[in-house]
């Protein structure tokens, strides 16, 4: 009997991506050419470059309406991004044990900044006292404690790494000082924050390999104590219920969120353009704050958000290589927290904004108005190229080359070279009769 050759099957596109995905996110012994740390370096100043162009665009036309200059707030936020840019470079240059030392320090700066708050320095905005001011600038401390606490988590984790399959030392002094940050925050009413650094708390210990019997139980006891916190505020009972579709006139939550759907459905597919917007002209309020996104699906449409999607999600496909490429425990946790901090945070604004959320005032990372957050998370951002640049295969090609000047010289072309005339052929040359 003979038997009919088989055909070889072939796989498909679907099976063959995701077969060759997790090689080219964890990387190879080739070099890199710096990939990640220009992916996270170009898709940041992409990123804060937009947020710049639709804050002017969001906040001219209430400016107007108020009587103030329409440049005001956009030139103000330009300010602050060009300090968090000139920050993230210098944190970029930081050596890991650099980095390591001020752990400590940024927390305690951090908790003594968010105890300003309730000194005559702080103030409330929109029902959250969570701001100070000092000599005229205004500043959120909740900001600064995310950073800090990213780095003080990956000090103190990273220096126990050996001992965290135990209790005492996986949680002791993690969660009681993490819990004084977020309890600091949660006095000030300030629930949206306090989940975000409930989050990073959560990914720091993740990142840091406890274990799930130590970590779920602590998971859900911080998911009981937000739910707690959401249902015993009658304003977070509000906000809830007109996520809920049970809308009222006096309702602004609920206003700003139906007309933020608006805004997003009127857009269509293009968007109506560039300062063409409607719903800004005081329809949404902080339309420059927590719903610009809504303004950039009403004036770039669909094909600008998915733009602004998948810049963010360059940013976490870059930070999740550095993670996969240490094995230093420090750098993997803060980068886990941070990676957290930045994605946790745009997904949860993106899903306020698309009504899959109730709105909690979360604002758009890089991209909403607010000189605090968008230089601390410039920062954070610099921490990360710092470890992006000390991936051994990325090395070789962000170090700063420099050539010697003899080796420079020797290339030069021989008609450009200086001629050489030995001592004796020069006194020859001297002595030698003229004929005229």
């Amino acid at each position: 009997m003979v038997s009919t050759p088989t055909r070889p099957t072939r796989d498909s596109a679907v099976r063959r991506f995701f077969r060759e995905f997790w090689p080219r996110v964890e990387g190879s012994n080739r070099p890199s050419n710096g990939s990640s740390y220009y992916l996270i370096l170009g898709s940041t100043i992409a990123l804060t470059c937009i947020g710049l162009m639709m804050v002017l665009s969001s906040s001219a036309v209430e400016s107007i309406s108020q009587g103030v200059d329409p440049y005001q707030l956009f030139l103000r936020q330009s300010t602050f991004g060009v300090i968090g840019v000139v920050l993230m470079f210098l944190l970029s240059r930081l050596r890991i044990s650099t980095l390591k030392k001020l752990a400590w320090p940024a927390l305690i700066i951090g908790i003594l900044l968010l105890l300003l708050v309730f000194t005559p320095l702080g103030f409330a905005v929109g029902g959250n006292r969570n701001w100070i001011s000092i000599g005229g600038i205004t500043a959120q401390p909740s900001e600064a404690a995310k950073l800090a606490l990213a780095l003080w988590m990956g000090a103190v984790l990273a220096r126990k790494h050996a001992l965290l399959g135990q209790f005492k030392h996986a949680f002791i002094p993690v969660v009681p000082l993490g819990g004084l940050v977020i309890l600091l925050v949660l006095l000030g009413h300030d629930l949206g924050t306090s989940v975000i650094i409930m989050a990073i708390m959560g990914a720091g210990l993740f990142f840091a390999g406890v274990g799930a019997r130590l970590f779920i139980p602590v998971g859900i006891v911080g998911g009981l104590a937000a739910l707690v916190l959401a249902l015993s505020s009658g304003n977070r009972m509000s906000r809830i219920s007109g996520w809920q579709g049970n809308c009222n006139d006096g309702n602004d939550l609920c206003l700003q969120a139906q007309n933020g759907i608006y805004a997003l459905a009127s857009g269509g597919w293009w968007g109506v353009g560039l300062g063409q917007g409607r719903q800004k002209w005081n329809w949404i309020p902080e339309a420059h704050n927590d719903f610009i996104f809504a303004i950039i699906g009403e004036e770039f449409g669909l094909l600008g958000t998915l733009v602004i999607v998948l810049l963010y999600g360059i940013i976490a496909l870059a930070i999740f290589r550095v993670i996969v490429r240490h094995t230093d425990p420090f750098i993997r946790i803060v980068c886990g927290c941070i990676l957290t901090w930045i994605i946790g945070q745009a997904f949860v604004n993106i899903a306020m904004v698309t009504g899959l959320l109730p709105v909690i005032g979360v604002p758009l990372p890089l991209i909403s108005s607010g000189g605090t957050a968008l230089t601390l998370v410039l920062a954070a951002i610099g921490v990360v190229l710092s470890f992006a640049r000390a991936i051994p295969v990325e090395q070789a090609t962000l170090r700063p080359r420099s050539v010697p000047f003899k080796r420079m010289s020797a290339r030069r072309p021989p008609a450009l070279r200086r001629r050489t005339i030995p001592v004796k052929q020069a006194a020859a040359r001297k002595e030698k009769p003229h004929h005229g």
